[in-house]
C-alpha cells in the first residue's frame, strides 16, 4: 500500500449522494476515500475498486448484491470486527463500497509511516485477523482480497477487517493488491480458505520484513506470474514467526498450514519471545495506534467478541482451545477413575483445533506445546489439577462445588457457590463415535425438558487436536434466572470423551469477564495423560 497525500476531490457525488472528500490510502487498483453522505450528513469511508472494461450489467448486479449480502453475514458473525457495507454501487468503471466512517488506520499506511514491526506485535495482529477468518471460513465464506489495506488498526480496539464479498466481483484473478494473491489465484483457479491463509502469511511477512514477499511489478499480470512462479524470498527478520510465515507461504495450497496449526505457531511466537512487553516504544507518528495494538494483544478477551449466535460462540471457544498446556497446580476433592475423554461433543469447524475451512479438515493445532511453553494466565486465575487427572485454570475465588459419579462417568462442577457462572467438566467412557450425534441424540433430549430451553444455532462439528469434536450452545430459564451455556466435547476413542460446559447469566454472556473465562477454560483445559 502507498500512503497518499490527501486531496479534495473534484468528482461529483457518487450515486448522487456520496461526496468524496479526500483520498487517504491506495493499493493497486484500489483507493480509499473519506466521504460524506449528503442525504444524511453522515461521514463515510468509501473504497473504489477498479473493474475490468468488459464488465457487463449482470456482473455489476451480482457484484453489488454479493458485497452487501456477505458483509451483512460477517457483521452478524463478528460484530465490531468487520467493516459492514451500507451501500455498494458501480459507477464509471469502478465498484464503490460504502461503510460507516472507519476510525482506524490501514495497516499498509501504518507500515509506510513507521517501518517494520517487531515479530511479536505482528503475531498479535495475526491472531486477531485469524479470529475473523475463522468465523468466515466456518460459514463457507472466503475473503479472497485480504491485504494490508483491508486491515484497519484502531485506537483502543481490535483490528477491523474490510473487503468481504469482493472476491470474484471483478471476474479477473486478483485484480487488486496482486502482491498478496495466492498462487492459485494467480493461476485463476477456484480459491478457498487456503488463499486467505496465504494472504495472512504474506501480510505477516510484509509487516515484519518491510516489503511483500513478491513485489508489485507495475502490471497485475506480471505480479501474478511472479507470485505463481518465483521462489519465496527468504525472510530475514521474522524470528519466532518464521515457521508460521514459511508454512503459510507454501505454493501448494494442500501443503499450507491449517488454521489450528497457524494459531498454535503464533501463540508459541508470543510465548517464546518474552520481549512482548519490551517492544520498542511507539514513535510520535504512531502514537495511540501502537499503544492500542499492544493493549489489545495483552487483553485475553479482546480478540474474541462473543455474540448471541452459535457461530460467534464457537469462534470464541475455538480460539481459546488452540494452545493447551499442563501447569503445576493444586488439587482437591475425590477422584473417580483417571481416564480421559469428553462426555459432550465439541464445536464444529473452528480454528484452534477446529476443522478448518467449513469442516473440511483444516486441522488440529499441531504438536502440543510443552510445559516450558505454557502461556501466562490472566490476572486472578490459577491452575487447578483435579485428582481425576485433568487440569484447568480457574478464577482464584472459584472452588470445586460438586462431584457426581455414575458407571464409567463423572462430572465435576466449579464456581463460587452461586447458581452461575459455573464450569462443568464431564467424562464418559460410553459415548458413540459421532460427537454431533452425542449432543443431538443423547444430551439434548434431556436439556429440552428444561424450562425455557432454546438451542442457539446448530450442533457444530470440528476437529480439535486431531479428535472429533462438537459444540452445543443454548439458553434456559427465564427472567433474571435465564442462563446461557456453551458446551464443547471431544472424543478420545474407545468410547471415551470429555465435555466442558460453561454457564453464565444470559445477561452477562459476551461481557469481558465471561469472554476471558470462556477463553481461559478452553485454552488451559488439559485431559489426563494416559
Amino acid at each position: 500500500m502507498t500512503m497518499v497525500k490527501a486531496h479534495v476531490s473534484a468528482h461529483g457525488p457518487v450515486a448522487g449522494r456520496y461526496r468524496l472528500l479526500e483520498v487517504y490510502a491506495r493499493e493497486t487498483n484500489r483507493l480509499w476515500w473519506h466521504a460524506e453522505d449528503v442525504t444524511s450528513g453522515r461521514p463515510r469511508t468509501m473504497t473504489r475498486t477498479e473493474l475490468p472494461e468488459t464488465t457487463d450489467a449482470d456482473t455489476v448486479r451480482r457484484a453489488t448484491t454479493r458485497v452487501t449480502r456477505t458483509s451483512e453475514i460477517m457483521r452478524l458473525l463478528c460484530p465490531g470486527r468487520v467493516a459492514p457495507v451500507v451501500d455498494a454501487v458501480v459507477e464509471e468503471g469502478a465498484l464503490w463500497t460504502v461503510t460507516d466512517r472507519i476510525e482506524g488506520t490501514p495497516l499498509g499506511e501504518l507500515l509506510d509511516r513507521e517501518g517494520p514491526w517487531h515479530p511479536v506485535r505482528a503475531a498479535r495482529l495475526g491472531l486477531e485477523v485469524l479470529d475473523v477468518l475463522q468465523a468466515a471460513h466456518d460459514e463457507g465464506i472466503t475473503h479472497g482480497e485480504l491485504s494490508p489495506g483491508q486491515i484497519f488498526v484502531r485506537d483502543g480496539g481490535p483490528v477491523l477487517v474490510a473487503g468481504f464479498g469482493l472476491a470474484g466481483t471483478t471476474l479477473a484473478p486478483r485484480l487488486t493488491a496482486p502482491s498478496y494473491a495466492s498462487p492459485e489465484q494467480a493461476r485463476d483457479e477456484r480459491v478457498g480458505p487456503a488463499a486467505d491463509l496465504w494472504a495472512l502469511g504474506a501480510i505477516l511477512y510484509t509487516t515484519v520484513e518491510g516489503r511483500p514477499p513478491f513485489r508489485d511489478r507495475g502490471r497485475t499480470d506480471a505480479t501474478l506470474r511472479a507470485v505463481d512462479r518465483l521462489p519465496l524470498r527468504t525472510p530475514l527478520r521474522t524470528g519466532p514467526l518464521t515457521p508460521a510465515v514459511q508454512g503459510l507461504l507454501r505454493k501448494n495450497s494442500r501443503e499450507r498450514l491449517t488454521r489450528g496449526v497457524v494459531r498454535d505457531a503464533l501463540v508459541r511466537a508470543l510465548d517464546e519471545d518474552s520481549a512482548a512487553d519490551r517492544c520498542t516504544a511507539p514513535t510520535p507518528r504512531l502514537g495511540a495506534a501502537y499503544a492500542a495494538v499492544r493493549q489489545i494483544a495483552r487483553t485475553p478477551g479482546r480478540r474474541l467478541l462473543t455474540a448471541g449466535t452459535a457461530l460467534t460462540a464457537v469462534t470464541v471457544a475455538a480460539t481459546v482451545l488452540a494452545v493447551t498446556h499442563r501447569l503445576p497446580g493444586t488439587s482437591t476433592g475425590a477422584a473417580p477413575s483417571r481416564t480421559t475423554a469428553t462426555a459432550a461433543p465439541p464445536p464444529a469447524g473452528t480454528g484452534d483445533g477446529g476443522t478448518g475451512d467449513g469442516g473440511t479438515g483444516d486441522g488440529g493445532t499441531g504438536a502440543s506445546p510443552g510445559p516450558t511453553g505454557s502461556p501466562a494466565l490472566p490476572a486472578g486465575y490459577r491452575r487447578y489439577t483435579a485428582p481425576e487427572g485433568f487440569s484447568v485454570a480457574l478464577p482464584a475465588d472459584w472452588r470445586r462445588l460438586a462431584t457426581s459419579t455414575a458407571d464409567h462417568a463423572y462430572r465435576v462442577t466449579f464456581g463460587t457457590g452461586g447458581a452461575s457462572p459455573t464450569l462443568a467438566v464431564t467424562y464418559s467412557e460410553r459415548v458413540g463415535p459421532d460427537p454431533v450425534a452425542v449432543w443431538r441424540d443423547e444430551v439434548e433430549p434431556s436439556l429440552a425438558r428444561l424450562p425455557g430451553y432454546h438451542r442457539i444455532g446448530t450442533v457444530r462439528a470440528l476437529t480439535y487436536r486431531t479428535h472429533r469434536a462438537a459444540d452445543l450452545e443454548w439458553v434456559a430459564g427465564s427472567g433474571a434466572a435465564r442462563t446461557h451455556t456453551l458446551g464443547r466435547g471431544f472424543l478420545l476413542g474407545g468410547g471415551r470423551s470429555f465435555s466442558l460446559r460453561y454457564t453464565t447469566p444470559a445477561a452477562d454472556w459476551g461481557d469481558a469477564d465471561a469472554t476471558i473465562a470462556l477463553k481461559t477454560f478452553l485454552r488451559t483445559f488439559r485431559e489426563p495423560r494416559d
